[in-house]
């Protein structure tokens, strides 16, 4: 990236009228980042490879790894038989002969020596003859390998064809990185636009073309062109690095493409499921009594919750049956939920989708931390009794998206029960805290929810999806039970075959709960408490250094891993205008992510304004040093912003 920059690395760049940023300090990406900030390269096609993408050396000379390992395998199997080492089809473990990655990008396109020379086999006991292994002379280190296209990715015949498609995509995945080093590709919406037009991707032409080929170009399209939750200076959403302990299983779920509404077609994956949702009822407090299934996120979670509490006080209240007749006349326009107003959109949208309508959700006031005021909640309950309504549900958000604020769980249950409502929690972020070894206060009282979201594709560091919904009593699903014979017939069941399908909204489900098993197993509580541990105290170093600049304004202590701020311009008037502006530029540079918010309110004391900069730090391998850099790219940005007569005159 550097090799675009015309800058010294001790350049400084202005931020405001007589401040500076001193940048001579940093040096590889971040002070590129500080450097280029203002440059947004222009992007048409992707640059040419320096060198030809495709099989020719990671596919031949991984397959010839391949054979010369099964070789010296099976010959080391033999000898260990014969020394009585080993016996009979005893199994190896897999033997890695690649190479460390060279350093020259042109040595990784010519087949190492290493791969055509004999290894050396370790000394015999005494008394057993020496077996000299002997490389079949007939591997070719220049393989022209042919996959057909539809060749498929798992089988009796074994998953050849995916390993090595699998390591083109992976090669085209790094070329894309190398093309750019930036979160984001430059030059905004009509780059990419352009660059995607012109691969090809997304026509459907009358000829195929080789997969190899079309993997490696995909790759290094989607490298260059994705936000890169990866890069420390993406950081705008809760969407997180996922580890790739995840991503490998998920690999697996996709090769052998399981689906979650019958045991036979996935009967492994829905054990596992059963086991990972009752590691999370547990972490939450729940008994034996209660049940869950995986979800594509809050969205559909929240969805469900809300179903349930709609059906429940249907029953309960009206005897009515929700499943047959939906909302009977009596109860239409009388049913409300109550949330603050810090509350996920989801949930207003969701009551507009179970037909009660978006107005029916009554806003609750907020602390100034963004906190659900319980004395607020009991006066909203008070008057819904007042005006003849009912009380649906009370949703309580544990971990909001702005200010990642933890509602007052135990009042708020008391609240809720009080008035006979379902108290749902919407702990699609917070949840997360769950995982580590040590418990937070702030989730005491979750238990008592009678449902609970989580997602962790979140605080969870799962590829996307990885939501959750729990309930604490497993009767509370009735509503989704449903019984069609070819998935779920009685007789199965009472064999003893399981089914999954009354536990979803929907039929076809991937089985996601397999990466999260492959993560708890690989991190167990004590990582993921030490990634968590590490991304609260970025949030707090970054909102420290926002305090340390005049022109930067602090809006609250971060109460998980968001930290909320903006850049004071000279005239406060233009604060929002210069916000807004300053994020679109480093967007359209491709230099930095940041998230985009706007208080309910103006906050008492501070200047005009409700736009407001947002970092999201669910990046655990970030540095203080990239968020320094990612502080100071806003400021030069914001500078520019607001001494620019074409900036001041767009709109915000």
């Amino acid at each position: 990236m550097s090799e675009h920059i015309d800058e010294e690395p001790g350049t400084q760049l202005p931020v405001r009228a007589g401040a500076k940023v001193d940048i001579g300090e940093m040096s590889g990406v971040e002070a590129d980042v500080l450097r280029g900030v203002l440059r947004a390269e222009p992007v048409g096609r992707l640059a040419p490879a320096e060198h030809p993408t495709g099989p020719a050396l990671s596919i031949a000379a991984n397959q010839v790894a391949n054979q010369v390992a099964n070789q010296i395998a099976s010959q080391v199997a033999n000898f260990g038989a014969a020394a009585g080492l080993l016996s009979p089809g005893d199994r190896l473990a897999p033997l890695s002969l690649m190479p460390e990655p060279p350093t020259d990008l042109a040595a990784v396109w010519q087949p190492s020596p290493a791969m055509t020379e004999p290894v050396a086999t370790p000394e015999p006991p005494a008394g057993h003859p020496a077996i000299a292994p002997v490389i079949d002379p007939a591997i070719d280190t220049t393989l022209n390998i042919a996959i057909d296209a539809t060749a498929l990715a798992s089988g009796p015949s074994g998953t050849g064809p995916l390993a090595l498609l699998l390591a083109t995509l992976l090669d085209g995945l790094d070329r894309g990185r190398a093309d750019w080093l930036g979160p984001l590709p430059p030059g905004g919406p009509a780059a990419v636009r352009d660059a995607v037009a012109a691969t090809g991707f997304g026509a459907l032409p009358d000829k195929g073309e080789d997969p190899f080929e079309t993997l490696a170009a995909l790759g290094r399209l989607l490298a260059w062109g994705s936000a890169d939750p990866a890069h420390p200076h993406c950081a705008a959403h809760l969407h997180c690095p996922p580890l790739a302990v995840g991503v490998a299983a998920e690999t697996a779920v996709a090769a052998l493409n399981q689906s979650l509404d019958s045991w036979d077609q996935s009967p492994a994956a829905g054990e596992i499921e059963e086991r990972v949702v009752r590691t999370l009822t547990r972490s939450v407090g729940y008994s034996d009594a209660s049940a869950g299934v995986l979800t594509s996120g809050g969205t559909e979670s929240n969805l469900m919750g809300l179903l349930l509490a709609r059906d429940d006080v249907l029953r309960r209240r009206f005897d009515a049956d929700p499943d047959l007749d939906g909302v009977p006349p009596f109860a239409a326009g009388r049913l409300r939920i109550l949330a603050s107003d810090q509350a996920h959109f989801s949930v207003a949208r969701n009551a507009a989708i179970l037909g009660l309508g978006e107005r029916c959700v009554v806003s609750v006031a907020s602390d100034t931390e963004g906190r659900m005021r319980s004395d607020a909640l009991a006066e909203a309950m008070e008057a819904v009794a007042d005006r003849d309504e009912i009380p649906l549900a009370v949703v309580a958000t544990a971990g909001t998206t702005d200010l990642g604020a933890i509602d007052p769980l135990v009042p708020i249950a008391k609240v809720a029960a009080r008035h006979g409502a379902w108290f749902h929690v919407d702990a699609a972020y917070g949840g997360g805290l769950l995982l580590g070894t040590v418990a937070d206060a702030r989730l005491q009282g979750l238990h008592v929810a009678d449902s609970v979201t989580l997602d962790l594709h979140k605080l969870g560091w799962q590829p996307v999806p990885a939501g959750c919904f729990l309930v604490k009593q497993a009767a509370s699903l009735r509503s989704l039970e449903k019984r069609v014979s070819y998935l779920n017939s009685v007789d199965d069941e009472q064999a003893g075959y399981p089914s999954l399908l009354g536990r979803s909204l929907r039929t076809t489900r991937r089985a996601d709960a397999v990466k999260l098993a492959a993560t708890f197993q690989a991190l167990g509580r004590d990582g993921f408490q030490q990634l968590t541990d590490r991304c609260l105290a970025l949030a707090g170093y970054a909102a420290e250094a926002v305090r340390k600049h005049a022109d930067l304004e602090l809006t609250a202590e971060p109460q998980l891993t968001t930290v909320l701020f903006r850049y004071l311009p000279p005239d406060p008037r233009d604060a929002d205008r210069v916000n807004g502006l300053l994020r679109r530029h480093l967007l359209e540079a491709g230099r930095a992510v940041l998230g985009r918010t706007e208080l309910a309110r103006e906050r008492p004391g501070t200047p005009p304004g409700r736009v407001r900069l947002k970092l999201t730090l669910l990046n655990p391998h970030t540095t203080e040093l990239q968020i320094d850099a990612l502080l100071a790219a806003v400021r030069a940005a914001g500078g520019t912003a607001s001494s620019s007569s074409a900036f001041v005159r767009g709109p915000s």
